[in-house]
Formats: C-alpha cells, structure tokens, sequence
C-alpha cells in the first residue's frame, strides 16, 4: 500500500512538472465527456480542462435530452473566440436566446449544426449572421421555423459561407435561395430535401451564382424540372453528388446533360425518377467514369441493358441499388458481373423486389469478390438453397431476403374438428 501511494504521489508531481501548454494540447484531442472527467481528477487539471483553449470542436448529440438554454451560454461565455465548431443536433430545448448568447462571445465559429433544434426562429439566424462572418458550414435540417429572411441574412453577413442545410424548412423558397446564392457565391454543398417550394428557379440561381457547387440534394422537390437540371449541369462543372430522388418530372435530358458536363459526377440518386429509360443511362455509362454509388430504385422503366452500359462504363461502381427495377432480369445482373466494376469494386447490390431475378443471378454474383451485402427481399424466384451456394463462395457476405411461411395444405378429408389446437391445450 505504501509503494502504491508513494507511485500515486510521484505521479501527480510529474503531472505538475509537465508544461501547461503541453496539457493543454493533450485536452485539445479530448471530447467533451473525457475533458469533463479530466477536470474532476484535480484542480490543477479542472482549470486546464475547462479552459476555452480545449473547447475548440464540441458535440452535444448525446446529451439532447438533458441540454437546456443555460448550460448553451456558459459553453459560449468560457469557449470565447477558441470555439470552431459546435454541435447542437437535436437539442430541442435550446432557443433563440442561446444562440444570441453563442454568437455575442463565439465569432471565430466556422462549424454550426441546429439540425432538429425545433424552437429556432430566424431571430438566432439574425444573431448569427452579424456577429459570425467566419461561419463557412450551418445546418438548419428541420428548423421548421426558418423561413426565406433567413437566409437572407446569412447572405449579408456570412460571405465565406461553404456548405448549408435547409432540408425539411418547409417555408424555404426561390427568393430565400436566390438571396442565399447572390450572397454566398463559395457554396459547395446545398442540400434543400423536402422543400416543396423550392423550384427551377431557384436552382437556376444556384447554377448560375455557385459555379463551384459539389454537393447537391434536391430529394422530394417536386417541381424540379429538366431545364434547372440541364442550367446546373452547364454551369457547375465540380458536381460530385447530385440527389434528384422523387423528382418526378425529370426525363433522359438531365441524365445527357449531367452525362456532358459533369464527368467528376461519383454518387448519382435518382429513385422514383420513373421518367428516365436506357438511354439516360447509356449516356451516363459513356462519359462518367467515376460513378461509385447509384441509388436507380424505382427507375422502373429502364431494362438489362442499364446494366450493361453500368457494366461497360463505370469501373468504379461500388453501391448499386436496383429495388423494384421490375424489368431486370438474370442476364442484366450478367452484363454487371462481367463489367471491370464486378471484381473490384461492387460491395452492395440491393435488388428488392425485382420479381424476374432467379437463382441464375446469385450464380453470376459468385465473381464479385468484393461483395459484401445483397438485398433481396421478395425476389420470389430466388430459393434458399442458392443463397447458402452463394455464402460458401462469399463468407463474408450479408444477405438479407425474406421467405414466406409455408402455408400448411388444406384438409380436404374427415370431420372438421369441434375445438382448435389451441382449445385443447387450454
């Protein structure tokens, strides 16, 4: 016991022998639940640990629940200018007077993430926007109090500003997103998913304000059309990721202009697009090489030869999702194990309910070493035989597929009995 206190006593002089700035360095690596243990360990180590310096990047996510307004303005007040990024996601209790207080004391902050903070109004947006001209990223996903002043704001006061997220700010519009675009000429990454007011013409402005836009999520916009599409497409070259999902009005015209202009394009979402045939997707095959991810769920008119213009054109295709592509067939999944993709780069395949894909399928897949899940839920004609043949050439691989129950035959001889099986027991 002596030796053992005497090593705690010798630590702890080591620990104070140590520089402040090289402890205050190690702090700097620590999340917010270790550097509040740190501070419980001494006071030497509670004044370093809760020193603004070590604050730089917090995430409050998984305290949501427990979060209120206070706890807000005391980070602020002790973070100050150290403060760079800071996560609120979810915490529904924090309300425009936090942010105030956070945007008073924090004007270095570059990373700012509201998502789902449902007490928002565009008063924080205010605050924000005149006293963090630094800001370069701020998610707004389901601020549903946000509205068009918003970010017009942003536009005035946040010129440097890089990436925005008003998915699900149902009152978000063309004006708020010209206003946002004239501003903010440096955005790279725009995600607007479930804003039913967004329309061509904001996307227009988008196109023609922020040529160097990477990352774009138009998911469930509606009223989008191909001739925003094609405008995007001429005018923002970089495009990376684009999500049109559930844009229900596109046709083959903004798969060829993407197919033109975007040859950089790697992660293409396209489901519910009923609209877009072989044709789009022959386009994409020829010019876009670097395609790794396609979500084509829905797609429901486009046949195997999707798949061997995939196959032929896309070497890089690593994530392809084909649920309730009815028209697929075995000899399409054929084209795609044939392609360059096959062996190197295909890990997922989701193929739900494509009601021609038999077991002839699972016995092509057999070449894509790199597989490593497989959707295949209501695939009738796929038995359970096949899938334990695949998992013997893949170990590795995930399979998800359901079976129905066996329904047990009819009885079509003898007496109906009086009680059922379960009166018996009872």
């Amino acid at each position: 016991m002596q030796t053992f206190l005497g090593a705690t006593e010798l630590d702890d002089e080591l620990i104070k022998q140590l520089p402040k700035e090289v402890l205050l360095r190690v702090f700097s690596y620590l999340d917010v639940v270790s550097l509040c243990r740190c501070a419980q360990v001494c006071k030497y180590w509670n004044v370093l640990a809760l020193d603004g310096s070590s604050w730089q990047k917090i995430n409050l996510f998984d305290f949501q629940r427990d979060i209120e307004g206070p706890v807000i303005e005391n980070i602020s007040q002790r973070c100050g200018g150290f403060l760079k990024s800071l996560s609120l996601r979810g915490c529904q209790s924090v309300g425009d007077q936090s942010i105030k207080t956070l945007a008073n004391h924090c004007h270095n902050i570059e990373h700012l993430d509201l998502s789902e903070c449902k007490k928002i109004t565009d008063n924080s947006v205010t605050d924000i926007s005149r006293y963090c001209s630094k800001l370069t990223a701020i998610n707004l996903d389901s601020c549903s109090n946000i509205t068009d002043n918003s970010l017009k704001y942003i536009s005035d006061g946040c010129p440097n500003l890089l990436e925005i997220n008003v998915s699900w700010c149902h009152l978000v519009s063309e004006n708020g997103i010209e206003a946002l675009a004239r501003g903010c000429v440096k955005l790279r990454k725009f995600c607007s998913k479930g804003c039913k007011q967004i329309n061509d013409n904001a996307i227009t402005c988008l196109a023609k304000y922020c040529p160097d836009l990477m990352v774009l999520n138009l998911h469930s916009c509606e009223t989008i059309s191909d001739s925003s599409i094609r405008q995007l497409a001429a005018c923002c070259p970089k495009l990376q990721k684009l999500c049109v999902s559930k844009c229900a009005e596109l046709t083959d015209l903004s798969l060829m202009a993407l197919s033109q202009h975007n040859q950089l394009l790697n992660t293409l979402e396209v489901s519910g697009c009923r609209n877009f045939t072989d044709i789009g997707f022959q386009a994409l095959g020829r010019n876009c090489k670097y395609l790794e991810r396609m979500d084509l769920e829905e797609c429901s008119q486009i046949t195997d030869l999707t798949l061997a213009h995939l196959a032929t054109g896309c070497p890089s295709l690593e994530k392809l999702t084909l649920s309730h592509c009815e028209l697929i067939t075995d000899d399409g999944i054929r084209h795609l194990t044939t392609g360059s993709c096959a062996a190197e780069s295909l890990s997922v395949l989701e193929l739900d309910n494509c009601p021609l894909i038999t077991d002839r399928t699972l016995e092509h897949l057999v070449s894509c070493h790199n597989l490593q899940r497989i959707e295949l839920f209501d695939c009738q004609l796929i038995s359970r035989a096949a899938i334990r043949k695949l998992k013997n050439h893949l170990p590795n691989i995930k399979v998800h597929a359901y079976f129905a129950p066996v329904t047990p035959p009819a009885v079509t001889t003898g007496h109906r009995p009086r009680y059922c099986r379960c009166c018996e027991i009872l």
